[in-house]
């Protein structure tokens, strides 16, 4: 019985993904971004509200794929929420980098590096559209796909 539980308790830990961790504070990113030697992704959202920010998350942050992509960054989430509480200061802090990068919808994705300099942007998601179609936006390379064979002419 106790090799069963062992084995169960193994392959649970062996399955598990890792959890991203997501910060809230970009000046505290940029700081960490600089010992890493990363730069940032900076997810503008409204987390309770917009339901293509929800649909973001769902289809492309909480995926694989975005795992792998995301270990050469470190992950903002600066929230507009409209249902939850937010600390007054975040809000004012989250407002301002909305206003210094011209952010006017959401989900908006924004990569810098650490001095705040935009190296990409990606405005608004396509429900369904999942990590294959929406990481290029980001910068990631594109799937390769097979190549038709071409005709030989005889």
């Amino acid at each position: 019985m106790k090799k069963l539980i062992l084995t169960l308790l193994l392959l649970a830990s062996v399955t598990a993904r890792a959890e991203l961790i997501w910060l809230t504070d970009l000046d505290e990113a940029k700081k960490v971004a600089t010992k890493e030697n990363k730069k940032l992704l900076v997810d503008f959202t409204g987390s309770d509200w917009c339901g293509y920010c929800i649909k973001l998350h769902k289809e492309v942050f909480d995926t694989p794929e975005f795992e792998k992509f995301a270990k050469d960054y470190v992950l903002v989430e600066l929230d507009f929420p409209r249902r939850k509480e937010q600390p007054a200061a975040e809000k004012a802090k989250n407002q301002a980098a909305q206003k210094k990068y011209g952010v006017n919808g959401f989900p908006t994705v924004i990569i810098m590096n650490t001095s705040g300099k935009v190296l990409n942007r990606a405005e608004g998601y396509s429900p369904d559209s999942g990590p294959s179609a929406y990481l290029p936006q980001l910068g990631a390379p594109a799937a390769k796909k097979a190549k038709a064979p071409t005709p030989s002419k005889k």
